[in-house]
């Protein structure tokens, strides 16, 4: 009843910690610009489904899209054992699915090794990729120490958690064996049944292995769950929201201001009336408040999987961005905003700013608008509408547009064209000896 107690009083603890700490940033997103994405909801569903359930994007690289689908598929199907687990610490069962699935408890026990083994392996895979092949995409000046250590810490968790699950099973299933009480004869273990000869043979000494690989195996999920609001892996909630809420009008269709569009068409027309309910605000984005909810729920949805950055002909060239570094930095900057409102309140400014203090001008004006990073995301992160918004605030409120750039404009506004020719000399050339 003392260990019931106490596996109550922890999961309870553990899921508060994660609600208070998924609450913050769902307070952060929210102080975002309002953005309506709640139109074509049947498209938006689909989307959601092949994107993010089916990871069709991740196909693209096949490899690691294996390996990726490994890992997913484990984490949402092995949680279904996580839940008998749950139930057994709380009422102080064991196995109590077994009696209630009959002959289906084996085929879902047998599956949840196979499924555990391909999850060891993929995530074994992954730590080799990272640190001794050492992929170029996973390297980078954004990938500073935090970053890589929090892909590893993920990796070697992981590893240890399905480590501990096959050995649970595996004394268990020695133990069931032995006839030893309370360990009924329920699952089928196709991978951990090959562990058995390495384990002890009393059965003190099995049931020690397997009650401590029971508790690591669960306080160890309960520490990942309260881990991931810190991480980068906080996209295995976000992915899904994310995926629904995606653009859906054509890549690099730019969003026109109300504000801007009402001057200009009183300008057009003297008799048109704006909507007074409309204010101006801020042209563009300076900092996290002045993007949309959707493009800071796209910063907390970044894997920091490099295949954005990866795919940018601008940072292949050797220039300053990363599409990866932007929504990092937006994501920092975030963070940084909501923990400046938990110390001193909601109205806390600082002397910061996401323009400057994270992101550099540099940055922002190598980007050639291509989409590609778009195309490339996993899970439909949008970089290029946050990098066009700030942009947008340099044109529109600094006047701080490169010299290239402010001689083009100018001669769109001259001479209708981008360059400096006057119209009537346009079709000189075809007068040429």
């Amino acid at each position: 009843m003392v260990l019931q107690i106490l596996f109550i009083a922890l999961t309870a603890f553990a899921v508060y910690w994660f609600s208070k700490n998924a609450g913050k940033i769902r307070r952060n997103i929210l102080l975002g610009r309002d953005i309506d994405r709640s139109d074509r909801s049947s498209e938006r569903w689909m989307t959601m489904v092949k994107v993010a359930f089916g990871q069709t994007k991740m196909a693209a690289r096949p490899v690691p899209f294996i390996f990726h689908f490994l890992i997913y598929a484990g984490f949402i199907i092995i949680n279904l054992e996580v839940l008998e687990i749950i139930i057994d610490g709380a009422f102080g069962t064991h196995r109590v699915f077994a009696p209630l699935l009959g002959g289906l408890y084996n085929f879902l026990i047998g599956s949840f090794e196979f499924l555990a083994l391909g999850v060891w392996l993929a995530c074994v895979i992954f730590f080799a990729r990272r640190n001794i092949v050492k992929l170029k995409r996973f390297s980078g000046t954004e990938m500073t120490a935090w970053p890589k250590s929090d892909a590893n810490y993920i990796l070697i968790t992981e590893i240890l958690l399905m480590s501990a699950f096959l050995i649970m099973n595996a004394a268990d299933f020695k133990l069931q064996q032995l006839n030893i009480s309370h360990y009924i004869q329920a699952g089928a273990f196709p991978i951990s049944g090959l562990l058995v000869n390495l384990l002890p043979s009393d059965a003190h000494g099995l049931e020690l292995i397997e009650r401590s690989c029971w508790w690591f195996h669960i306080l160890g999920i309960l520490a990942f769950l309260n881990y991931v609001p810190y991480s980068k892996h906080f996209h295995i909630f976000l992915a899904f929201p994310n995926t629904y809420f995606s653009n859906l009008e054509a890549k690099g269709r730019f969003t026109n201001m109300t504000s801007v569009t009402n001057e200009v068409k009183a300008m057009l027309d003297p008799s048109f009336v704006p909507d007074a309910s409309v204010a101006p605000g801020r042209f563009g984005a300076k900092d996290v408040q002045d993007l949309t909810w959707k493009q800071l729920m796209d910063a907390y949805t970044c894997t920091e999987c490099g295949r954005c950055t990866s795919v940018c002909p601008a940072n292949q060239t050797g220039k300053l961005l990363s599409p990866r570094k932007i929504m990092m930095d937006t994501r920092d900057r975030l963070t940084e905003v909501g923990l400046n409102i938990d110390k001193n309140g909601k109205d806390a400014t600082d002397d910061k700013a996401l323009l400057d203090n994270y992101i550099s001008r540099e940055e922002l004006w190598a980007c050639t608008s291509c989409n590609a990073c778009t195309e490339a995301c996993p899970v439909n992160i949008d970089p290029l509408s946050i990098i066009v918004d700030m942009r947008r605030y340099l044109v529109m409120e600094e006047s701080a547009a490169p010299s290239s750039l402010n001689a083009m404009q100018t001669n769109i506004e001259t001479n209708g064209a981008p360059w400096k020719f006057s119209p009537s000399d346009r079709a000189n050339w075809t007068q040429s000896n």
